[in-house]
């Protein structure tokens, strides 16, 4: 586990390093329709896993739970509640637009190798405010930290993960048994892939496409005009190949 969970104790990252981190955030993608029946094996999805739970937390709180799912017949449930969802969904769709959602391939929950539920238990740190007190949702931000965390690992271990949103809440807590106070944050499906995308799947299929990140920048406030070398800077990256793998 040590050797494949590298440098421990603040050395710097030589340049093989950098480019594999950045690579496995630039290469990530929220798969769809590409998964293999190859299973997954524990010794990968423990890695996984210990990467999530060594996201930052807030006050050291670490509110998440990791909930596998296996079973066959309790992801068919779970699809069935997808679909659902996706009806109810479909009506606020921009009209000339609803056609492309149908045809939009949005999860393979029973296509993967396995489901994962990563919980929020918001009672964890109740007795310690520390970094809540004025900002008490910090408990879920914290989780989705973990959220990225598993992801971009499973991405460097090859695996594919999908995160499933068009679930209702309250349905899912029931099919399983999610306690009253936990909150479902996500909704994974993971496993391996024959291919990564060289795109996001939304943008190739034209349903979005990716803002341009210098007319996000803004300078000391809301709005604010300025940091243009910073805006320069980043418009030379716009076109940088990825490493190489």
């Amino acid at each position: 586990m040590q050797a494949r969970t590298a440098a421990v104790g603040g050395d710097d990252f030589d340049q093989l390093a950098r480019d594999a981190v950045y690579r496995a955030m630039f290469t990530r993608r929220d798969v769809r329709s590409h998964f293999v029946a190859d299973d997954l094996d524990d010794s990968v999805l423990a890695r996984l896993l210990t990467a999530a739970h060594h996201a930052p937390s807030v006050g050291y709180m670490q509110p998440w739970n990791f909930i596998v799912i296996r079973d066959a017949t309790r992801r068919r449930q779970v699809r069935d509640l997808f679909l659902a969802a996706r009806e109810q969904e479909l009506p606020v769709i921009e009209a000339e637009r609803q056609a492309l959602y149908r045809k939009l391939k949005l999860e393979g929950i029973c296509e993967s190798a396995l489901n994962l539920c990563i919980t929020c238990d918001r009672q964890r740190s109740k007795n310690s405010p520390l970094g809540r007190w004025h900002n008490p949702e910090m408990d879920l931000y914290s989780t989705v930290c973990a959220v990225q965390n598993f992801w971009l690992a499973a991405r460097a271990e090859g695996i594919g993960v999908g995160w499933v949103s068009i679930i209702e809440t309250e349905a899912l807590k029931r099919l399983l048994s999610i306690p009253e106070h936990v909150t479902p944050i996500a909704y994974l499906c993971v496993g391996r892939v024959s291919e990564f995308a060289p795109r996001p799947d939304l943008e190739a299929h034209g349903w979005g496409k990716r803002l341009p990140l210098p007319e996000l920048v803004m300078s000391e406030i809301f709005c604010g005009a300025g940091e243009a070398p910073l805006k320069s800077a980043i418009a030379r990256l716009g076109g940088v190949e990825l490493p190489k793998p």
